[in-house]
């Protein structure tokens, strides 16, 4: 796509994209043929959205868990790439920010500059993790970016198993939200936090103290069954009315074992797939969506691609493309 010029501070060059080819004409495109093409026409004036992988495996690693998510940015995109366009929208891949040994919080200083760059862009940054270390760059970008509009309301929703909120020397994929609620408390800022999928038996009664002082809205996986999927789009629904821009940040180890098993930790029970297809159909129409991250899939542990396959399925609905 022409005219794409931000300042990103990324490691890696876009990536060449593959994928089935059925033709070359506006009926026949897949996202491997449109991404960084400037379509012929973009009648409804969306942003366009810009992929930005973080190929991280340090923050999974300081938290003990199953390294390999620092592969997901090109599974990912390996996934997405047959996936056909019905609703062109301009999709530009922006590369890859590399995190290599252990130098983490470099990598999120990158990070955070390119997400702020895309939005300064007027773009919809997708970061492609990486662990969920991912998210503090992620957000701390998006916070850059609005720090003047102190009437700006942030707001971050987190799909997922774990509230990530743990208390540590240093950053990991544990301890994300943890950051940035103190960032935020410094900065003198609201923390406007809410879960989904919140896996009781996998986060310590510690965790939901902490959630409880913070002020984090949150449902149990239990309460995220297919049958109560209205209950969860209200709740959705309701933390929307109290915030201006949303930072949407999916965890794949949400989702259950039989559909993403190439996560750090698989979930024993995990929240069924219609459930979270449904709130990224909700949210991509709500306006206020601002910065998506999709994080910890694993591509060794992947049986068949599923967890690949899944993510990419939400990633193509929440761009309505």
């Amino acid at each position: 796509m022409e005219n794409f010029e931000p300042q990103l501070a990324v490691d890696r060059a876009p990536a060449i994209w593959i994928g089935r080819n059925d033709g070359t004409g506006e009926q026949h495109l897949r996202w491997h043929q449109h991404v960084n093409r400037q379509p012929a026409g973009t009648p409804d004036g969306r942003k366009p959205a810009a992929l930005l992988g973080f190929a991280s495996d340090a923050g999974v690693l300081r938290n003990e868990g199953r390294v390999g998510a620092a592969r997901g940015p090109q599974a990912l995109r390996a996934a997405l790439g047959s996936l056909a366009i019905h609703e062109p929208r301009p999709l530009v891949d922006a590369g890859d920010i590399e995190v290599l040994g252990d130098e983490l919080e470099s990598g999120q200083e990158r990070l955070a500059q390119s997400v702020s760059a895309l939005l300064a862009g007027k773009m919809l940054p997708v970061v492609l993790g990486g662990g969920h270390e991912t998210a503090y760059g992620s957000f701390t970008g998006l916070f850059e970016h609005f720090r003047d509009e102190t009437g700006t309301r942030l707001g971050i929703l987190n799909l997922d198993a774990h509230f990530d909120l743990r208390s540590a020397p240093r950053r990991s994929s544990g301890t994300p939200f943890l950051d940035i609620a103190w960032d935020l408390q410094a900065e003198g800022r609201d923390f406007n936090y809410a879960v989904v999928g919140i896996s009781k038996p996998s986060n310590t009664p510690v965790l939901f103290e902490r959630a409880r002082s913070l002020g984090v809205r949150y449902l149990l996986d239990e309460q995220c069954t297919a049958g109560k999927l209205p209950a969860v789009l209200g709740f959705v629904e309701d933390f929307l009315a109290g915030i201006d821009k949303l930072y949407l940040t999916i965890d794949l180890d949400v989702l259950p074992a039989s559909v993403a098993p190439g996560v750090s930790a698989p979930a024993g029970f995990g929240v069924p797939l219609e459930v979270i297809h449904g709130i990224c159909a909700m949210l991509a129409g709500s306006g206020k969506l601002a910065l998506v991250d999709v994080v910890e899939l694993n591509p060794g542990l992947d049986i068949d691609g599923r967890t690949a396959r899944t993510a990419a399925r939400l990633v193509n609905t929440l761009l309505g493309v």
